[in-house]
């Protein structure tokens, strides 16, 4: 099962608070494991324009400024940008099916900055990752519901909203999730 390009949304009871009613876009999913971006927890008090300023990189104050949000209990350290497929550095970005990229390199900073970059796009501070076949556990064990990914929802800037937006987008009432796992 192929999940790269797809969200995953933290079912009720998951059992760890770093996650709760997280909204994840998963970049990439193979069977050594998976990788993605919480696109719903914006980064308290740090904005594009600061981050840019930290890293020494030039703003001009006309081009677009993406939200900034923690991508994760992963590297903290580490930025990711999320983008809409129009923008691609040979090399350095990877293409995510469904229309999507992400590039880690501070080019892409550099590119939006100056007004050049992608169309939509999205900061993140830290990643999501899971180890071969950690993922598939977690999803056997009710832990994520998986869905298509919106670029509006995923880039929109309502974060607080997006979780119950993507379920809506669904058809699923959130008052009908059960964090218990059963089969029939």
């Amino acid at each position: 099962m192929e999940l790269a390009g797809k969200m995953l949304l933290a079912m009720p009871g998951m059992g760890d608070p770093r996650f709760e009613r997280s909204v994840i876009f998963l970049c990439a999913h193979a069977d050594d494991g998976a990788m993605g971006l919480v696109v719903n927890r914006p980064a308290p008090d740090l904005s594009f324009a600061q981050l840019l300023a930290q890293l020494s990189i030039d703003h001009d104050a006309g081009a677009p400024a993406p939200q900034v949000h923690l991508g994760g209990p992963v590297e903290h350290g580490r930025g990711f940008v999320l983008h809409s497929d129009d923008y691609a550095r040979p090399e350095a970005t990877l293409a995510v099916p469904g229309g999507f990229g992400m590039t880690a390199t501070t080019d892409v900073l550099e590119d939006i900055g100056r007004g050049a970059g992608p169309r939509s796009a999205l900061l993140a501070l830290g990643y999501s990752g899971w180890g071969p076949g950690q993922l598939e556990g977690e999803l056997a064990a009710n832990a994520w519901l998986v869905g298509d990914a919106f670029p509006d929802l995923v880039f929109g800037t309502d974060s607080a909203g997006k979780w119950g937006a993507v379920l809506a987008r669904m058809g699923i009432d959130p008052v009908t999730l059960s964090g218990a796992a059963g089969r029939a």
